[in-house]
């Protein structure tokens, strides 16, 4: 069921007040429901298996295209001998914005009333454009996007596989892209659950793929032949050999999330862990959400001006707000995820080449 009027989405949450009414809320609920239905549809389907998309989803495909096209239109420029992000991806951003509205009117069934809402969230997905960086929250963006397409009817619950296999796995792609191209910073500090500086949500779905494997474990994270082997058909093993080909040091030290749980028995157990933790650490950490978009399709519950919710939030319950106007919790480890700018993997690496005389980008210490 959605709303006769599309509003376009905006930021409501400035307090833990408004988090606890958030996630008590049946938008919340949408979200929590929409990951659960994706994660389930992709267990024990590979990359490589054949997946046929609908026409709906092979239109979906065909705007991510041309959004690759907008990266390779738009180079980086000299930055000097900045390792932040590149000013260039401002000029990609607002050519997607400029193209937001003709790409979605490409996808058969969306109502022209809806296109302006969905915009902001695609746009949105691709990182953040005065910061230049990255991080779950654009994913989560992303994710909410499929949602609205979801609950507009556009995609369905039979697309699912396809959605995961063949639209998230594009998406990832061009975030790689923007990532390695405009060197975005990690919107965070070196990626605030242990996993990744940028994403969480391949973690789940490409664990959902291995519930259920007769041979591969998942301590096999740290055999580099079953990587090399495997990578190809699987999420989780392709991004932990992405990160190997960036990173010198152990997963310990850059990812220790990531080693920890590699000790898990069964992937049933993981992809389970995997699900909690992003609804804990994601989903229900003020400032990571303080960021989320409220619509009509995805709603904030209750009225701006409710007295109850909007009490000051400056120093309460660990609470405070920066400079930049964003919230930080103490002891929620997101202290420098605003104001700190944290230089890109991919910066640190190309700066290292340069001074060393080589050829390619090499692999990075963790810094």
């Amino acid at each position: 069921m959605t709303s006769s009027t599309s509003t376009l989405p905006t930021k409501r949450i400035v307090s833990r007040a408004h988090l606890d009414v958030f996630l008590s809320s049946p938008t919340h609920q949408d979200i929590v429901n929409f990951v659960t239905e994706l994660n389930n549809s992709v267990e024990g389907v590979k990359l490589t298996d054949s997946v046929t998309p609908s026409p709906t989803v092979e239109a979906i495909l065909g705007v991510l295209d041309e959004v690759e096209e907008f990266i390779n239109a738009t180079p980086p420029v000299d930055n000097g001998k900045s390792r932040f992000g590149n000013p260039a991806f401002r000029t990609f951003y607002d050519l997607v914005v400029e193209k937001a509205a003709s790409l979605h009117a490409k996808i058969p069934g969306l109502a022209p009333e809806y296109i302006n809402e969905l915009a902001v969230y695609f746009c949105e997905s691709w990182g953040n454009r005065t910061r230049v960086d990255y991080g779950s929250g654009m994913e989560l963006n992303f994710l909410s996007w499929l949602l609205c397409l979801r609950k507009l009817d556009v995609i369905t619950k039979q697309d699912s596989i396809a959605v995961v296999m063949k639209v998230f796995w594009k998406y990832m792609k061009i975030t790689r892209m923007l990532q390695t191209i405009y060197w975005l910073e990690p919107a965070g500090s070196h990626g605030a659950q242990g996993l990744d500086d940028y994403h969480f949500a391949v973690f789940i779905f490409g664990s959902s793929q291995l519930r259920g494997h007769k041979y591969i474990r998942p301590k096999a994270i740290h055999d580099e032949d079953i990587l090399e082997q495997f990578s190809k058909d699987y999420m989780y093993l392709s991004y932990i050999r992405y990160i190997n080909s960036i990173k010198t040091a152990s997963l310990r030290w850059h990812s220790p999330m990531l080693d920890d749980i590699s000790g898990v028995k069964t992937w049933e157990k993981l992809n389970g862990g995997m699900l909690k933790m992003y609804f804990a650490e994601v989903l229900a950490k003020l400032p990571v959400v303080q960021h989320f978009l409220f619509g009509s399709l995805l709603p904030y519950p209750v009225p701006l001006d409710d007295d109850h919710i909007n009490e000051g939030h400056e120093g309460s319950d660990g609470v405070h707000v920066d400079a930049h106007g964003h919230l930080h919790v103490r002891g929620e480890g997101f202290g420098d995820c605003c104001g700190i700018k944290i230089p890109s993997a991919f910066a640190a690496a190309e700066e290292l080449r340069k001074r060393e005389g080589e050829g390619n980008v090499r692999r990075i210490p963790f810094d």
